[in-house]
């Protein structure tokens, strides 16, 4: 098996994909300011098993598209949409986040949690620009420094893992020069990492160990988050995924 099929299976029953919170993306919601009175079409780019999607369908009257490249979470999404009687309102698209089939000036919301990394911030919000109506809302979270320098395992291990791993100040200039206007800027808290992502996997190292025969390869993913979890544990005061709120300026 493949090792993005043994990450499938380690990742697909879990709430969240990566480290999020309900709270924390209702703030979002809030710092950008949206009228929920009116109807709105969403992007939900990278939704995982969605929940993030489900949270903007209880909250908001839209119409979202949730977007992943892995049919195996958006089919748990679909099930938890239907689930939910949030069906109607919940289209789910499997497609790469590089080559998505929207028309320009689409969308009022593109959202993107813990995604974006896949194809670098801002190449990202780059491609995503022109998906958004002018005056449109971009809310992502992404990777960053949360203090202007750090111990270097851990500096290491990021620019390794994501070599466009920043401080905020930069991303926000990258907002700034690509038709943005950012509006809102907050870091996630530990317990984003710990409560809704870490532990939750953690406590299912042992069946998905079970599941898949003990192999060597599942142990070495095993092993990998460990490491990622320790540490976080140990530098948490460095880094956490910042969440940035921006409005779309005009077309670049």
């Amino acid at each position: 098996m493949e090792d993005y099929q043994l990450l499938i299976d380690l990742h697909k029953n879990a709430y969240r994909q990566g480290p999020g919170g309900d709270t924390e993306s209702k703030k979002a919601l809030d710092l950008g300011m949206l009228d929920k009175s009116q109807p709105l079409k969403i992007a939900d780019i990278g939704c995982g098993t969605g929940a993030s999607t489900l949270l903007l369908g209880n909250l908001l009257d839209a119409q979202i598209t949730a977007v992943d490249f892995l049919q195996d979470f958006l089919d748990i999404l679909n099930t938890r949409a239907k689930n939910s009687g949030l069906a109607e309102k919940i289209s789910t698209l499997c497609c790469s986040m590089e080559n998505l089939p929207f028309e320009d000036e689409e969308y009022d919301v593109i959202w993107s949690e813990g995604a974006i990394y896949n194809m670098g911030f801002e190449k990202g919000v780059i491609d995503w620009n022109r998906y958004l109506k002018v005056g449109g809302l971009l809310v992502v979270s992404e990777i960053t420094w949360i203090s202007n320098s750090r111990p270097l395992e851990v500096q290491q291990y990021w620019e390794k893992e994501y070599p466009e791993i920043d401080v905020s100040s930069s991303k926000i200039k990258i907002l700034e020069k690509n038709g943005y206007s950012p509006i809102g800027y907050f870091v996630l808290p530990e317990h984003c990492w710990l409560d809704n992502y870490y532990q939750p996997m953690q406590n299912n190292f042992q069946d998905f160990l079970m599941r898949n025969g003990n192999s060597e390869d599942a142990r070495a993913i095993v092993e990998a988050e460990n490491k990622e979890i320790e540490l976080y544990k140990k530098y948490k005061n460095y880094y956490s995924y910042g969440v940035y709120i921006a409005k779309k300026l005009h077309l670049p």
